[in-house]
C-alpha cells in the first residue's frame, strides 16, 4: 500500500489550553486510505524522522495523528510548525 504524503500543521489537540497532547490532523478524504475513521497504530515520517504512533477520530470526518513530544525534538519540529508527513496504518502495508 502507498503511504498517504501530506503538508500538515502540528497543534495541540485542544488549542484553548495551550498545552497537553499535539497533533497533526489527517483529512477525511485521505483518512479511508488508512483504514477509515477508526483508533489505530500508524508508522511513517515527519520531518524527515521515522515515528511509530497512533491515529484517533477527530471530528468531521478526519483523523488526528498523535505527535510525541519525542517525535516532535527528533524531527526538529514544533506546535505551530507545517510539516512534511508520510503515514501507513501499521498491518496494511
Amino acid at each position: 500500500m502507498e503511504p498517504i504524503r501530506l503538508a500538515a500543521t502540528i497543534r495541540y489537540w485542544n488549542p484553548a489550553k495551550a498545552s497537553g497532547l499535539a497533533v497533526c490532523d489527517i483529512p477525511a478524504e485521505q483518512a479511508a486510505h488508512l483504514g477509515g475513521l477508526r483508533q489505530q497504530r500508524v508508522r511513517g515520517r515527519i520531518g524527515g524522522a521515522d515515528f511509530v504512533s497512533s491515529v484517533m477520530p477527530a471530528g468531521g470526518g478526519r483523523l488526528a495523528l498523535s505527535v510525541s513530544k519525542m517525535m516532535m525534538s527528533t524531527a526538529g519540529v514544533r506546535v505551530g510548525d507545517e510539516t512534511q508527513i508520510e503515514i501507513h496504518a501499521v498491518g496494511r502495508d
